[in-house]
Parts: structure tokens; C-alpha cells; sequence
């Protein structure tokens, strides 16, 4: 057996959890009690060891899949040549029962027979703790337990099929098989921590609750502009769910991704653990929960950054653990091969430590578009002060050099993404101060803006690239970061040196159906092929900026295309396959999606008269102030 290509998973969840679940009715990865917790299923980071949970036809067959309408309840269809029947996948929530953990901690699986006759194998394999450990597995009347010192899961069946599951003597795995006809349904799921409550609910009832629950959700949102077409709504729909998937709901933070170790490039070192929240994620995270009406989500977004922003400026990190947690290790699993054989398999991330100076201003940054976004927030003495710490600190360290976005873990620079989120940091500030009236050096804050702008501008662009370019010590290398100088209105889009520099980009860096790398002729890491989805829809958004709706509505179509049969991305494309790449579903690449198609729809509603203040809500003064 073979790894399959990303494009053939599926992601089920609810709000602490996810699950992998193949074409091939294989859930080849899950953690459990949440997210960040340790596996009980991995095969997708080796197929041997990693453990899984099968259901499938015993014939040959010919599957897909695809999500029940507005949900992420997943279906997978299988045909033979004696039948057809539908698996159907899910992780339960409801309104009722949104905090009751037992509850969620489970998967429940429906085989249901369309057509003819289908015989079904079940294969269930757990392995604990990352496959390091092997649980002891046994009977139980309604199916099987397994066991380990700290960790129960128990696999949970109707009793036709509970009474034909067998163990194997050989390894932790019990199989079984069952036969359906038309119309005939039978039920098999995992509980963690034991069989309850799910032997003692109505499937079917779960079922229909949590398809409701997700449709619900969804109707809180404002209705799709008119110009919108039906293909890019649907993917706003499917993005917003992912995303929903991904969102802690005891703290509101939001994974990067729901997986570890998926590699950027196959063959490469280049495995990270993207099971945390990333400041950098905060503007565009802000701008699509705001722009798509989850005004829920995005207050309590808001009060998660609140939070870390009020720790000491200096103790501030680049990611953090789904419930604050700073101390984060990395490991490397030497026993697992790793997706399509590609090592290291790590988990936890030794980026944590890092000091970013991009942080600080994606922080005010989010803590501003949040107050003019929603007029019920506002804020107090000690949030105001902790703004002034966030922004004093800025002042005294924005001249430094840090491992930038791309946390480059040996090298440091002074990267323009850097600079352009410091003087975000102090822009921001200033406005936050005036608006709020509160007490704040704010000359001195806008010498320091002035300075940095300065130093941008006479240091970060290059005459012979005719482009900005990735850090100040440079002439020659390329970063798709620099497109995000208009959108963080640090220059207008007709600035000469900005469209030089999208142009630069759209020749160095992007491939004829506008998938963009990261960067090019850099002196701190070789070139990648691989685009980087994200980057993608930011060159969207600028050309959209500058008034190149015809390119950006073109680079838009193309992406959509790249998403995977149920809309989902990764972090990572490969532009000579198409394979997608990197840990999936990947948060990042969503909120881009969500972003540009709101970009892109609001300009082609205005005939193409597009100016940086129409991306804002109603009301706020656009930033365009350099001389302020």
C-alpha cells in the first residue's frame, strides 16, 4: 500500500478535534481527548505503525466523497459491481450537548447499502501516544476495548456486527465483516475514554443534530453579495467550516492545521507541527471572521490576544498551545517513516522561543481592526496600557534583526515583513491612542514610525530588482511578503515602487496560473518550487488593490481549481503536479481564500473602482498618513 495524495482525505471534527478520513474509508489520522493531544490513529505518517480505523467494501470498488450540504458531516460512496452503499463520517456536536466533552469524543460511522449488496470490512488498529505505545485490546458486548496505562478507546458497533469483530493474534487489531442490502444501515463508531455516551445514544439523532448544528452555524453569517459566483461561494462555505473545525472553543484560539509533520516538499527536512495558534495569522484571521459575520468567533479571537498581549513584550512568542501554553518543545518520532517516507517526523515546534518582531504588529494590528469591526468592544485601562508596553517595545527593538515570517531557525536579517509589521505596530498605535484617548508618547511614536518608514523605504527596495525585496542586507532576493506593503496600507497600490514590485513578483515568482513561491535568490535558504497557497491569494489581493481585476479574477479561478474534490487546501502546491503539500487543512490558506474572494467580489461590484479605504468597515480613516 501506498500513501495517498492529500486530495483523497476528507477532515471531520468538532470544537477540540479533527480526524483524517481517506477515499478509501481509512481515518488515518486523529488525536484524542483534542487536537494537540497525542494519536490514537497515524497511518498517515507511516502506514505500518501509525495505526488506523477502516471501513470499506471486501470487493473491488471505485470510490468519492463529498460533504453532506453545508456541513462537515463527510460521505463517502463505494462502488462494486454487486452494489453501491455510502459511508458516512462524523465527530457530534450540537447546540445542547457544544460542552460536553464524552460527548464529543468520538466518531461515529453509518454504512447504509444504496444499492445491490455490499459487504463491508472493518479494520480497527489504534496505536497510542504517536505509536509508541500498543494498547491491549478486548472484547467487550457491543464491540471492542482498548487499553493502555493511561488511555481507553473503544470501538463501539451495532450487534450484527459487534458479535462478528475478531481479534488478531498477532498485533492490537480486531476485523470483522458485514453484508448489507438495500436500504439496510448499520451503525460502528470509537469512544474515547469508554463506551459512553454513544452506546446509549440514537445515532441517528446524533446525526441529524449535528448536520443541524453545522447548517445553523452557517446561517448566522450575512448572505452572499449577488456578484459572487456560485462556484467561489461555495468555497467561501467550505472555507468558513474549516475554519470553524479549527477553532478552540474554550479559548478561541486556531491551529495552523490540523496535522504534524506533512512535509512542505517530499524528501525534504522540512516537517513542522502545525498544531498551534501563530500571531502572524491575526490580521487576515480578524478580516475573514468579520467579513464572512462570526462576530462570536472573532470576540473571542479578540480576547485570546487580549490575553497574551498583556504578558511582558519580551516573553511574547510567535505561536502558542491551543490553551496559552508557552513551553513547547520539539521531539523528533525516530520510529515513525513519515509521510511518503519523508523524515523527520516531528511533533511539538522549536519555533516557540523565537523572537519575531513581526508579532508585535500583527497584535495591534488585530486588537485595532477588531475595535473598528465591532463597536461593542472597548477598551480598558490595563488593555490601553499594555497596547503602550506592546508599542515602547516595538520603539526600542524594531531596528534588530529576527528570524522573520518564514522563521528561519539559523539565520537572522533584517526582513522587510519585519519592519513593515513594526510599523504597522506603531501606526496602529497612534490610531488606537487618538481614538481612545488614552495617555500615550505618541510624538515619539511617530518619530520612530517615521524612521522605520525611512528605513524601508531607502533599505528595502532595490533599484536593480526594481522591487522590495526580503530583507535589507539584499539586492537580489525576492519575497512574495513584500505584497503585503499595500494591503497593510504602508504604501497606496499606485505607488510606482509597489507595482514594480507586484510586477517583479509576477515574473520571478509566480507560475502562468498565479500560484506563488515564497521566495527567490535568497541568501539565507535555497529557492523552493513548491507555492505557497497563501502568498497565492495575497498577489490576488494586490492586484485587486491596484485595480488588475482582470489578472487577480484569473489567478482566482485558477486556485480554486487547485483545491482538493471537497475544497480543501494545504499549505503547499506543487506547480508541476498539483499535488498539495504541507499539513492539511491548512488554516492559513483558508483565511486567504476567504479574504481575496471578499476582495475580489467587493471590486468587481464597483466596476473595478476599487480604493484601499473599500476594504474597510464603515468609518475608519484610511491609513494612508506618513506625513500624520
Amino acid at each position: 500500500m501506498e500513501h495517498l495524495p492529500l486530495r483523497d482525505y476528507g477532515v471531520i471534527g468538532n470544537d477540540d478535534r479533527c480526524a483524517l478520513v481517506s477515499r478509501r474509508g481509512s481515518i488515518d489520522w486523529c488525536c484524542f481527548p483534542h487536537l494537540e493531544d497525542a494519536s490514537v490513529f497515524a497511518r498517515v505518517l507511516d502506514l505500518d505503525r501509525g495505526g488506523h480505523f477502516a471501513v470499506h467494501p471486501e470487493a473491488n470498488y471505485e470510490s468519492h466523497h463529498r460533504y453532506a450540504d453545508r456541513t462537515n458531516v463527510l460521505e463517502t460512496v463505494f462502488e462494486t459491481t454487486d452494489g453501491q452503499a455510502t459511508v458516512t463520517d462524523f465527530m457530534p456536536i450540537t447546540d445542547e450537548q457544544e460542552q460536553n466533552e464524552d460527548f464529543q469524543q468520538a466518531i461515529y460511522r453509518r454504512l447504509e447499502c444504496d444499492r445491490g449488496e455490499v459487504e463491508f470490512a472493518v479494520e480497527f488498529k489504534p496505536r497510542f501516544d504517536y505509536a509508541r505505545v500498543d494498547p491491549v485490546l478486548e472484547r467487550i458486548d457491543d464491540g471492542v476495548a482498548a487499553r493502555s496505562d493511561d488511555e481507553e478507546l473503544h470501538l463501539v458497533a451495532d450487534d450484527r456486527l459487534a458479535s462478528e469483530l475478531e481479534l488478531a493474534d498477532s498485533e492490537p487489531a480486531a476485523t470483522g465483516t458485514v453484508s448489507l442490502e438495500e436500504d439496510e444501515t448499520c451503525w460502528i463508531g470509537v469512544q474515547y475514554g469508554g463506551t459512553e455516551p454513544m452506546a446509549s445514544l440514537d445515532p441517528e439523532t446524533t446525526l441529524d443534530e449535528t448536520k443541524r448544528y453545522w447548517r445553523s452555524w452557517l446561517n448566522a453569517r450575512e448572505e452572499t453579495p449577488d456578484s459572487m459566483p456560485e462556484r467561489w461561494y461555495e468555497m467561501v462555505i467550505r472555507s468558513e467550516l474549516v475554519l470553524k473545525l479549527l477553532i478552540h472553543h474554550e479559548t478561541g484560539a486556531i491551529p495552523a492545521a490540523a496535522t504534524a509533520s506533512i512535509p512542505e516538499q517530499i524528501g525534504s527536512d522540512r516537517t513542522w507541527d502545525y498544531r498551534y495558534n501563530w500571531i502572524r495569522d491575526a490580521k487576515f484571521t480578524v478580516q475573514a471572521l468579520h467579513d464572512t459575520g462570526h462576530r462570536q468567533e472573532a470576540r473571542e479571537y479578540f480576547d485570546w490576544f487580549v490575553e497574551i498581549m498583556q504578558n511582558d513584550p519580551d516573553e511574547i512568542q510567535p505561536l502558542y498551545g491551543l490553551h496559552g501554553e508557552t513551553d513547547i518543545g520539539e521531539e523528533v518520532l525516530e520510529h515513525l517513516s513519515g509521510y511518503r517516507d519523508t523524515r523527520p517526523v516531528r511533533i511539538g515546534n522549536g519555533a516557540a522561543p523565537q523572537r519575531q518582531l513581526d508579532a508585535y504588529g500583527t497584535i495591534v494590528q488585530a486588537i485595532y481592526e477588531t475595535i473598528q469591526y465591532d463597536e461593542d468592544i472597548s477598551l480598558t485601562g490595563e488593555q490601553c496600557d499594555a497596547i503602550c508596553d506592546l508599542v515602547d517595545y516595538v520603539c526600542t527593538h524594531w531596528s534588530e534583526r529576527d528570524p522573520g515570517i518564514w522563521e528561519f531557525r539559523e539565520e537572522h536579517r533584517h526582513f522587510l515583513h519585519s519592519k513593515l509589521l513594526c510599523w504597522v505596530a506603531l501606526d496602529r498605535g497612534i490610531a488606537i491612542a487618538e481614538q481612545n484617548g488614552f495617555e500615550a508618547p505618541l510624538e515619539h511614536w511617530r518619530e520612530e514610525r517615521e524612521a522605520i518608514r525611512e528605513a524601508i523605504e531607502q533599505r528595502g527596495y532595490s533599484e536593480d530588482a526594481g522591487s522590495f525585496v526580503q530583507h535589507f542586507e539584499t539586492d537580489e532576493a525576492i519575497d512574495a511578503t513584500a505584497l503585503l506593503l499595500p494591503i497593510y496600507e504602508f504604501l497606496p497600490p499606485e505607488d510606482e515602487r509597489v507595482q514594480n514590485t507586484i510586477d517583479t513578483v509576477l515574473e520571478e515568482l509566480t507560475t502562468d496560473d498565479g500560484l506563488v513561491v515564497r521566495f527567490v535568490g535568497s541568501d539565507v535558504r535555497e529557492d523552493e518550487k513548491e507555492a505557497f497557497v497563501l502568498c497565492s491569494f495575497w498577489l490576488i489581493d494586490a492586484l485587486v488593490l491596484s485595480n488588475r481585476l482582470e489578472l487577480a479574477e484569473q489567478y482566482f479561478e485558477s486556485l480554486v481549481e487547485y483545491a482538493s474534490p471537497l475544497g480543501l487546501y494545504s499549505e503547499k502546491i506543487d506547480p508541476e503536479t498539483g499535488r498539495l503539500l504541507g499539513n492539511f487543512p491548512q488554516a492559513f490558506s483558508h483565511l486567504g481564500l476567504l479574504n481575496s474572494a471578499s476582495y475580489l467580489t467587493r471590486a468587481l461590484e464597483t466596476d473595478g473602482e476599487v480604493s484601499p479605504e473599500d476594504f474597510h468597515p464603515d468609518g475608519i480613516e484610511t491609513l494612508f498618513r506618513s506625513g500624520s
